[in-house]
Order: C-alpha cells, then sequence, then structure tokens
C-alpha cells in the first residue's frame, strides 16, 4: 500500500488543501465515520451503557462502567479492507469535570479481540492528551507515543479537538485555536491490520483508566485533516462534523400533568450534612457542606468543589538572583524532555560566554558556557527527536567573521555542541517556526556597519542535506525581532523595525505566506520598535509592539524621547487587518511577556530607560474586558530587557534579563 502525498497549493486567500494519492485504494469511505453513533445507534444499540446529559446548553454521554457494552467490531467501519488509514484525524468534543494528577482516562482505544493489545488509543489526564499507536499488528509490536503538554482540557468547559496525522507529524487543534505540531520519530504504520479487532468507547477493555467526562462528538475522518471543515466557527468549544442525531434534537417537551425536570438528569439532589460517599452511583449529585459553605459535585470517585474560585494572582515576590557572565540581553527557557528545564542567557562579553543554567533543586544553577559575541537572544526548537539552540550574535569574532550559530543536543555528551554557522549582520533574534511539516529560521539583521537598510533572511531546513538553507530574503530596516503566528490556516510573520539610518518613525510590516512564500500583509507604524507579541483572550487575537524610542536626525528636541506610548492592535476579521486597540505608556520599552493565571490573562512589559535613568519599574497589565489592560503590579527593574514565564511542579515564575548589571532576577508568582 503506497503512502498518501499530501499536495497543498495555496493560490489566494482562501484556498484549501487536498489530497492526491495514485494508488492508494482505502478501506473506508473517505467520510466521516461517526464512532459514537455505532454504540447509540448502529445495529445493536447501547441501552443501559450511557446516560444523556445537558450541561451548558449541548447535550453529552456519559459513560457506564460496563466496559464491553460500548464497544464495536472494527469490521463495522473498515468494510472494503482491514487496513487502518495512512493518514487521518479524529475529531473529539468533550467535557472533562475534574482530572487528578496523574490521572489518565481513555477517550477510545482500537484493541484485538485475542489479546489487550493496543493498536490505536487516545487517553487525556489533567494537563495532557496522548496518542498511542502500535508499530504493528503482532502482539509484541512496539507502542509509539505522541504527548501534547500544558493543555487545559479538565476545567468543566466543552471543548472541540482535532488530532491529525499525516506520516510522522501529528497535529492538534483545540477550539479552532492554531495547531500544534509534533514530530514523531517513526511514520505512523502503512498497514495496520484492524482484522479481529474492536473499538472501545472511554476505556481500554478494563475498569482502570475509564472516562469519566462527556463525550459530544467522536469521528474518525480517513484521508483528511478535518480542520478545515469545521474551522473558523462561531461557536469553536462545540464545532461540529458528524453528532449522533439523538444528542442534537431538542429536548422533549413534558405534557401537562408532567412535573418538569431537568433533561436528562432528572436524579440531581442536593446533601446536606456530613461528608456523604461518592461512588459511581453517585455521580453528579451534589453535596453543600454546611460548615465550609462550599458546594461539591460528585465525579464518580471525589467530592469537587464548583463554588470553588480560580486561582488568582495575589503578588509577585523575589526568588533568585540568577548570577550571569556579564550583561544580559535575553532569555530563553526551554524544556528538553527527559532532560530537564533550562535557561540559556544572551550574555555580552565573549568571555567566558553566554550560560546555559538547569533548574536544580528549585533553581536555576550553570550547566554549560557557550563562546558568544555580544550575543542578543537564543532560540530554542526541534526537528523531530533532534533538540537545537540558534544564538543571535551582533559582534564579529577574532577573525573578524560575523556568524551566527546553531547548536544542536548531544544525547551522548548531554551537552549542546555546535552545528551550523550562519553569516549575519549584527543580528538581534531569530524566530524559529513550521509550517506543513516544514521547519523554518527567520533572522532579524539589524545592520551592515552604518547601513541599516538591509535583507533580513528566511531559512528552509533541507531534510536531505540535513542544513538550514536560504529560502526568502525581507527587505527591513534594523530589524530588531521576528514574531511567527497562525490564524486558522494562514500564517504569518511580523518583523519590528527599529530604524533607517534618519528616524525610528518607520513602519514595521505583518507578512502572510501565500504561494510557497511570505508576502506584504499590513503595514504599522511604530517608533523604535524592539518587540511584537501575539496573544489571544478568548476568541480575540491580539499584537502588542513594544516602542522604544521617537528620534529623527539632526532633531534638536529630544524631550520624551523615551517615554512614549508601546501599542496593543487587534485583528478586525471585517476589515481583515490589525486595528489599534490600546495605547499604553512606556519608558523606552523592548519586550512584552503575556502570561495567563487561572482564568486571567497578563501582560508584562520590559521598561528599560526613561531619558535618564535605568532603574524603573515594569509593569504587569491585566486583562479586565471593557476596561482593555489595567497596570496591577509595579516590579522594580534595572536596565530590564526581557521577560519570560516559566512552570515548575512548585509553582509559576516571572524572570527578567538584565543589560545594566551581571544579575538576571528570578521572580515566583504568589497566588490564592
Amino acid at each position: 500500500m503506497s503512502t498518501l502525498l499530501l499536495l497543498c497549493a495555496i493560490v489566494h486567500l482562501g484556498s484549501h488543501c487536498s489530497l492526491v494519492t495514485s494508488s492508494y485504494s482505502p478501506c473506508t469511505d473517505l467520510q466521516p465515520q461517526d464512532l459514537l453513533s455505532e454504540i447509540i445507534e448502529g445495529p445493536w444499540p447501547l441501552v443501559n451503557g450511557v446516560r444523556m446529559v445537558q450541561e451548558h446548553g449541548a447535550r453529552g454521554l456519559r459513560l457506564s462502567q460496563n466496559v464491553k457494552a460500548a464497544s464495536f467490531p472494527a469490521s463495522r467501519i473498515f468494510k472494503i479492507c482491514s487496513y487502518f488509514p495512512v493518514e487521518f484525524s479524529i475529531v473529539i468534543t468533550l467535557k472533562v469535570t475534574y482530572l487528578p494528577l496523574k490521572k489518565n482516562e481513555y477517550i477510545f482505544t482500537l484493541l484485538q479481540e485475542s489479546s489487550n493489545h493496543m493498536l490505536l488509543g487516545l487517553r487525556v489526564s489533567s494537563d495532557k492528551l496522548h496518542l498511542e499507536f502500535s508499530h504493528g499488528d503482532h502482539p509484541y509490536s512496539h507502542t509509539k507515543r505522541a504527548t501534547f503538554r500544558d493543555l487545559r482540557l479538565a476545567d468543566r468547559r466543552w471543548h472541540t479537538l482535532v488530532l491529525a496525522v499525516t506520516a510522522n507529524i501529528v497535529s492538534l487543534t483545540i477550539d479552532c485555536c492554531p495547531p500544534i505540531d509534533m514530530f514523531l520519530d517513526v511514520l505512523f504504520p502503512e498497514q495496520l491490520n484492524t482484522a479481529k479487532s474492536r473499538f472501545y468507547i472511554g476505556s481500554r477493555r478494563r475498569q482502570k483508566g475509564l472516562f469519566s467526562g462527556l463525550l459530544r462528538q467522536l469521528v474518525l475522518l480517513p484521508g483528511s485533516d478535518a480542520t478545515q471543515q469545521i474551522c473558523p466557527n462561531p461557536n469553536p468549544r462545540l464545532a461540529a462534523l458528524s453528532i449522533p442525531k439523538i444528542l442534537m434534537e431538542l429536548p422533549l417537551k413534558p405534557s401537562e400533568t408532567d412535573i418538569v425536570k431537568h433533561p436528562y438528569e432528572t436524579d440531581v439532589k442536593v446533601t446536606i450534612g456530613s461528608h456523604p460517599s461518592c461512588t459511581e452511583t453517585e455521580a453528579s449529585r451534589l453535596w453543600f457542606d454546611v460548615f465550609n459553605k462550599d458546594l461539591y459535585i460528585c465525579d464518580g470517585k471525589t467530592w469537587v468543589s464548583i463554588l470553588q474560585a480560580k486561582e488568582r494572582l495575589d503578588y509577585v515576590e523575589n526568588y533568585q538572583n540568577l548570577v550571569t557572565n556579564s550583561e544580559t540581553l535575553d532569555v530563553e527557557i526551554f524544556e528538553i524532555p527527559n532532560i530537564g528545564l533550562f535557561a540559556a542567557t544572551a550574555n555580552r562579553k565573549p568571555q567566558p560566554g553566554s550560560t546555559i543554567f538547569k533548574w536544580l533543586d528549585g533553581k536555576f544553577e550553570p550547566y554549560q558556557n557557550i563562546t558568544t559575541y555580544e550575543a542578543q537572544a537564543w532560540k530554542y526548537f526541534s526537528i523531530g527527536p533532534e533538540v537545537f539552540l540558534a544564538v543571535a550574535n551582533f559582534e564579529k569574532n577574532e577573525r573578524n567573521q560575523e556568524y551566527s550559530v546553531i547548536y544542536r543536543w548531544s544525547q551522548r555528551r548531554l551537552r549542546f555542541v555546535l552545528y551550523q554557522r550562519l553569516a549575519t549582520h549584527s543580528a538581534r533574534d531569530w524566530e524559529a517556526f513550521q509550517i506543513n511539516g516544514e521547519t523554518f529560521l527567520a533572522v532579524a539583521n539589524h545592520r551592515e556597519g552604518d547601513n541599516h537598510n538591509i535583507d533580513s533572511i528566511i531559512y528552509k531546513w533541507n531534510p536531505n542535506t540535513r542544513l538550514f538553507e536560504r529560502n526568502q530574503t525581507i527587505p527591513t530596516s534594523g530589524a530588531y525581532d521576528w514574531e511567527f503566528f497562525t490564524i486558522g490556516p494562514y500564517s504569518f510573520l511580523v518583523v519590528a523595525n527599529t530604524f533607517n539610518g534618519t528616524s525610528t518613525r518607520i513602519y514595521s510590516r505583518i507578512y502572510i505566506r501565500l504561494g510557497g512564500m511570505f508576502r506584504l500583509f499590513q503595514s504599522i507604524p511604530t517608533y523604535g520598535a524592539t518587540d511584537w507579541e501575539v496573544f489571544r483572550v478568548q476568541e480575540r487575537v491580539f499584537l502588542a509592539v513594544a516602542n522604544s524610542q521617537s528620534y529623527e536626525t539632526g532633531a534638536v528636541n529630544r524631550v520624551n524621547a523615551f517615554n512614549i506610548n508601546s501599542t496593543i492592535y487587534e485583528l478586525n476579521i471585517t476589515a481583515q487587518m490589525f486595528v489599534k486597540f490600546q495605547d499604553i505608556p512606556t519608558n523606552s520599552a523592548v519586550d512584552w511577556e503575556f502570561f495567563t493565571v487561572g482564568d486571567d490573562s497578563f501582560l508584562v512589559v520590559a521598561n528599560s530607560f526613561d531619558g535618564s535613568k535605568f532603574f524603573l519599574n515594569s509593569v504587569i497589565y491585566r486583562w479586565q474586558g471593557y476596561e482593555s489592560f489595567v497596570p496591577v503590579h509595579q516590579l522594580p527593574t534595572y536596565g530590564c530587557t526581557d521577560w519570560e514565564k516559566f512552570h515548575t511542579a512548585d509553582g509559576s515564575y516571572l524572570i527578567y534579563s538584565s543589560a545594566k548589571e551581571r544579575i538576571s532576577k528570578v521572580l515566583k508568582l504568589k497566588t490564592y
């Protein structure tokens, strides 16, 4: 059986990708295969295995502990032949109330009937989603796993997920937001035999790992990525490809003699008194604790508070003074799977160079030094299982050569080793991103000599030579930062242009990728722009620019040149452009960082200089809806150049770098 070849040509805005095949003969119609309908509307419909529950205006199914009931033979789906499709997507709409840490629950599995050998499975935990598949149909075949981390699915809200698999790429789209791509170290098997196997919905044919949430949609779409069929969507959390008819119907109207009850949950009661038991039979029951004055719901195992407030930011406290080799212009936080959490500091002096720190026993410790030349920024990225770090060098080396360097993580040496040098011109920043499974690197070339109007370069990874090769040049003016983002199926790059040789009042530009290259999408006036930060609040898309100064050659009056507004822009879908949303007063801002705590959204700005001093307050702003972003915390900083947020098992932290001293500071977010 030959592998499907994904050929995508975007000719104009609104084009779609299509699958082309030469000799492939699918085992199913290339139509949505509704797995939920097979257990409730199939030839042998499930009678006692599920309950219909209506929550937040939508119906879902809650499965019982009868794991054999919610299953059906794979032959019902694979009618023509018995091989699982090479390329496919799975669409799930679910609602998970609560999952304890380290607990996993199966959304579905495909198991061989004669054994417990799993051919394919999907399971969810409190903050992860795991796709598991066997590399063959033999009972002892090795199982591969793709894990998507830092997800928030167990939040008592409906979510629609699209998981698309193509060769060694797994893409996850949640609620029509930009997809998360992951590379597998092996291809999905071309001949995964499903003969004599069964689908199990919400289980792995055993009691452990039963799915306790609600399922509204579970669809297999062979040979296609379903994202473009359901996104964009006015209600992305409930985006539908194929939902069982019984879940789409409106509640029945009671007769005049009937007592009106909650649809499908007619046995809802509130228990008052001492701590009652919580088992599967009490699932969805309510208990009011009169002593603590809290309302709880039974999830089948434990009582979960439904009045308890989400985590909120209280204050920020000093946690660690991170001593660096020299002044630091940038910090890159990253985690290497199975190795640990790291921070790479971009330091000014070449000797002993820039430092990579590792998080050990609750603080960062020096791990590796790398010679750099007035390093401006680090960028961490991966290609398949391989891990890389790219540094932007601003100055020339001892041989008068101007290179920025890519380092690769050595699994044998447990260190980063030199991998590739690329000629750059006073490089300020690297941006790594992936489009349709291909990896790109964009460098921000700031100036060549005294000429700031030069090209910045986009490089593309060549899997044959295993090197980055020049792919496209883009004219820039004192480029300082690149930011990549996606909206639906479209990819964007925005550059922060700082200086054109005479003025900082110039256009920074947003580019959209069409026809295999980036083309100008929009120009935005900026003042010495040093950073772009893209973020989303609910379904809205924003871009924040950090403006550093207002300067023109020959200008006499430079009062307040550094005390200028930085601006937040919002995507206007109707106008198909970003429009000004909010101005925020800043002092030579050089960086924005967006982060969330619980349900709250925050922006922190790096204020670096006010025209006379570098000791300034950087500010945290909180999203206040109608009031936009409002200041909530002032953080004393000294020559602040960069903010980064990171998490550990012990909590959430911010780290900022200083361009004026050899100390960067780690701050801990205290919540309540």
